[in-house]
């Protein structure tokens, strides 16, 4: 499961190719398209080894790449559910949880 993902703005892009250079798991390649300007702006070709580290943003001159990690599914799903006690455990008078 991806860990993070990038948002490229690819009219801002130049082609520079700096966030594939130093994107740690080379997950970034430039497209085979062009943008409006004439450049071929990044795309992922690994969406499941990107860890939105955003090192392709704090690289990028043009500020037209970031990387952001994506929520955890697992926690989400757990924080939006109220913990209920099992059908093993009793509450005594004081309201403490016992097993």
């Amino acid at each position: 499961m991806a860990k993070g993902t990038i948002d490229v703005k690819n009219e801002r892009c130049k082609g520079c190719a700096f966030c594939v250079e130093f994107c740690p798991p080379h997950v970034l390649a430039l497209s085979a398209t062009y943008n409006a300007r004439g450049y071929h702006p990044p795309e992922l070709i690994d969406p499941e080894r990107c860890t939105g580290c955003d090192l392709c943003g704090l690289y990028c001159p043009d500020f037209a790449i970031h990387g952001f990690p994506l929520p955890k599914s697992s926690a989400v799903a757990k924080s939006s559910q109220p913990e209920q006690p099992s059908a093993d455990t009793t509450a005594t008078s004081d309201g403490i949880i016992a097993a």
